[in-house]
């Protein structure tokens, strides 16, 4: 069984590959119905975690739950020992992720319209997907919990490069040779992702991609909820945690069911119902949308100076449920005018492109890019100073099936190297890393050798010596873009290996 399965915010979102076909796979809600997605929420009942609709009922019954969990994911400080709150308890958040992804699989195998083709003990084999611009904690965390779950991981996609798959499987015919390029617009529950992609038949090519890790569904919910309050007379203050969630809910479910001919909309706020103009909402809503719009010039150029730089782009595809809310292909179509093209599965789009590359008879392959730049803090004069080395740019290429390696030599001029591995978007005139920086692992090294027996080196002092050892640093990129470091002393032969994703 092959699947491509999204990982959403608010909905997760499975495909399967069926004969050259990718149907949605649906589920059974707590009342029998069908259903196009599985919840991602949590609960906790009897002190156990529950998920997908099962926690969408714990919910409705009062008892605590996580909605959009995977935000966490998205932080730029989570790593295995991470916590999160379901209601007063805490979990360990790759044990909350695991959790989800095992009720997943549960929901697959015995509650969904495959389980009869999934035989018992018969291995699920998937291809998963993260934001473009994923910390590599976060795609560590998600790959590990979706392999503790019991599935088979044959790739891990970025989202928006899935959504290029469907784009170029369902408009093909918009693809000519002057026009071969697609600008995916990702507008999810928790991120926004912008994806340039080059399409020469079944080879896509991703160009440049940009993000925003901070805006998506849930924060049009959110102003939505704040509309209804506005439209009531009250404050947040005025609600209690309960009925302030419950607000959130009722507007995630009104903005969702929102038509382009929708005038105004009604909202219970604490048991009165109130009306909503949709203008107000909208006007409200702009900024967000403008945010994404303004994002997306590093993709399509030209937009700083004015009109936008269309020559060989075949289309802008929406995908993703945020982009489902009337106002933003309207506004999307004021920029870029009629060659905005919205998927007619906008929240499938993603799962979609997952199983076409999970199809290995389909034929389509992948060049993709790192969204984030990374290197390395290294010792300087004598522990006086830091020198920055920036081993991986952020258009490094990568591939979908086979390792990348960088490798460093040098010869070592102190009795210990103390390695601060960064993330970051950009660096400045001087080469320094800027704008969005996440520490991603710290490492010390020990280049004298009767300091290679395991000890601690923590609170050693640095110094300089001269005679030194060669080093040899090299930097594995696996197809999932987890990154592995393997620092050598090349007289002794002593070595560490790390997997950074991990923070260790």
């Amino acid at each position: 069984m092959h699947l491509g399965i999204d990982l959403g915010t608010t909905r997760t979102i499975v495909a399967a590959v069926d004969r050259g076909n990718y149907p949605v796979v649906t589920f059974l809600d707590t009342d029998d119905e069908m259903q196009d997605h599985l919840p991602s929420v949590v609960a906790v009942r009897d002190g156990r975690l529950i998920h997908g609709w099962e926690a969408q009922r714990a919910g409705e019954e009062g008892l605590p739950v996580l909605r959009s969990f995977k935000r966490a994911l998205a932080d730029a400080d989570v790593n295995t020992g991470s916590t999160i709150r379901v209601g007063d308890a805490e979990f360990n958040v790759l044990e909350v992720v695991t959790s989800f992804c095992l009720g997943l699989r549960q929901a697959l195998t015995h509650r969904s319209s495959i389980s009869e083709r999934i035989g018992a003990g018969e291995s699920i084999d998937a291809v998963i997907a993260v934001p473009a611009h994923a910390y590599g904690a976060q795609r560590f965390l998600t790959l590990e919990a979706f392999r503790s779950a019991g599935f088979e991981i044959t790739g891990m996609v970025n989202e928006p490069s899935a959504a290029g798959f469907e784009y170029s499987h369902r408009q093909g015919r918009t693809i000519t040779s002057k026009r071969t390029r697609v600008v995916v617009y990702d507008l999810g529950g928790g991120t926004f992702d912008t994806t340039l992609v080059k399409v020469d038949g079944t080879a896509h090519e991703v160009l440049g991609t940009v993000g925003l890790n901070d805006v998506g569904g849930d924060d049009f919910d959110v102003i939505l909820a704040d509309c209804a309050l506005t439209a009531a007379g009250r404050s947040r203050d005025s609600l209690s945690t309960d009925e302030w969630q419950a607000l959130v809910q009722l507007s995630r479910a009104a903005k969702e069911h929102l038509y382009p001919q929708s005038k105004r909309l009604v909202l219970e706020v604490a048991g009165d119902e109130v009306t909503v103009l949709l203008d107000d909402f909208y006007e409200a809503a702009i900024p967000l949308v403008q945010r994404t719009v303004d994002a997306m010039s590093p993709v399509v150029g030209a937009l700083d100076s004015g009109g936008p730089d269309l020559t060989e782009v075949a289309g802008i595809y929406l995908v993703g449920g945020a982009s489902g809310l009337p106002l933003v292909p309207r506004m999307l179509r004021e920029t870029f005018g009629r060659r905005v093209h919205r998927s007619p599965y906008p929240a499938a789009s993603t799962a979609i492109g997952l199983a076409i590359v999970a199809d290995t008879e389909a034929g389509y392959s992948l060049t993709d890019r790192l969204s984030r730049a990374f290197g390395v803090f290294r010792e300087g004069d004598g522990g006086s100073t830091l020198n920055f080395d920036p081993i991986l740019r952020p258009d490094q290429t990568v591939s979908s099936t086979e390792s990348v390696t960088v490798t460093r030599r040098y010869w070592a001029a102190h009795n210990v190297g103390y390695f601060r591995f960064v993330e970051y978007t950009s660096v400045d005139d001087e080469g320094q890393p800027r704008g969005d920086i996440a520490p991603f692992a710290d490492i010390r090294f020990p280049f004298a050798p009767e300091l290679q027996d395991g000890r601690d080196l923590s609170g050693l002092t640095v110094v300089r010596r001269e005679n030194w050892p060669e080093i040899e640093e090299k930097y594995v990129i696996d197809p999932h873009g987890m990154i592995e470091v393997i620092i050598t002393d090349l007289h002794t032969g002593y070595q560490q290996r790390h997997s950074l994703a991990t923070g260790g």
